[in-house]
């Protein structure tokens, strides 16, 4: 096991972040969570990288040990606090891995910030167009035909947002479980004492619905995405990027991640990740480790 260290940082902003800190290595790569989790569900994949590489993992505001002040309102919210963050620890030359929602933060990160990251690897990213939040039918069911607009629509939704902020307040772990067996440990699941930590840490989410609303009216593309008009920043990102989806990922779908793809041009390099959902780091942490890294090494 490597040694990890667990600090924190206080921001020009006044927000505190925590992040985790690998020992050694001199090639700095920084790991963005997704939502319902934080920097400890990137435990699995700090220790297995490579000893060269120099791994921060950092929770966005919010989540984990991070404090949360002031609400955030929209994605680029999350990507100026990593700005802040990069700055307070002299952070340089690095290249991100966003997963999921931090895919969206690193692409705006990086869309806002050019000449900081070298290169960006998207990991079952949402979307350029963002992440959509339909309604729910009277079943419960997504209503495709109604795609909600304002934050207050979407903290009133009962069949996602309150059944959830609902399961945190209640510290219901059989409902978080049961969800996440459904829509990412689908196949394969982490080790009973690590799916343990893995909820427990799920409850320190404190901004559940402005995450959702957040994805929702997240837009880099020149597209509208049924929300809100784009703001064409796709063409900002000039490094080179790596979009990584599990060809059996239910929570991202292809469209998405062709939506990626066209948005950001022939910088892209695409690989699908065989056998894999929602979490490769629990499907085949092997496989998603040979493909960061020879990307990384090129």
């Amino acid at each position: 096991m490597t040694t990890v260290a667990l600090n924190k940082v206080t921001l020009a902003n006044g927000e505190t972040l925590s992040y985790r800190e690998r020992e050694g290595g001199n090639e700095p790569l920084l790991l963005i969570h997704g939502n319902m989790t934080s920097s400890k569900h990137w435990d699995v994949l700090i220790d297995r990288l490579d000893k060269q590489y120099k791994v921060y993992a950092v929770d966005l505001r919010g989540f984990g040990g991070s404090t949360y002040h002031e609400p955030i309102q929209s994605i680029k919210d999350f990507s100026n606090d990593v700005k802040q963050f990069v700055d307070a620890i002299a952070l340089k030359d690095f290249s991100i891995i966003g997963w999921s929602t931090g895919g969206a933060v690193a692409m705006q990160f990086v869309a806002d910030y050019s000449g900081v990251c070298d290169k960006l690897i998207l990991l079952a990213s949402a979307s350029t167009r963002g992440y959509p939040f339909f309604g729910s039918t009277e079943e419960g069911l997504p209503d495709m035909s109604n795609r909600l607009k304002t934050y207050e629509e979407v903290k009133a939704d009962p069949a996602k947002t309150i059944m959830i902020q609902t399961a945190y307040q209640m510290n219901n772990r059989e409902l978080l479980k049961g969800i996440w067996n459904m829509l990412i440990y689908t196949e394969k699941q982490p080790q009973p004492a690590l799916f343990e930590e893995y909820i427990d840490d799920m409850f320190t989410q404190r901004n559940l619905a402005e995450v959702y609303h957040a994805l929702n009216t997240f837009n880099i593309s020149d597209n509208h995405n049924g929300a809100v008009d784009g703001t064409n920043q796709a063409k900002d990102i000039t490094i080179p990027v790596l979009v990584l989806r599990g060809d059996r990922d239910f929570v991202v779908t292809a469209e998405m991640t062709e939506e990626i793809i066209d948005d950001l041009g022939d910088q892209v390099e695409f690989n699908e990740l065989t056998n894999c959902g929602h979490s490769p780091l629990i499907d085949d942490l092997e496989q998603l480790t040979s493909e960061i890294t020879k990307f990384l090494e090129k």
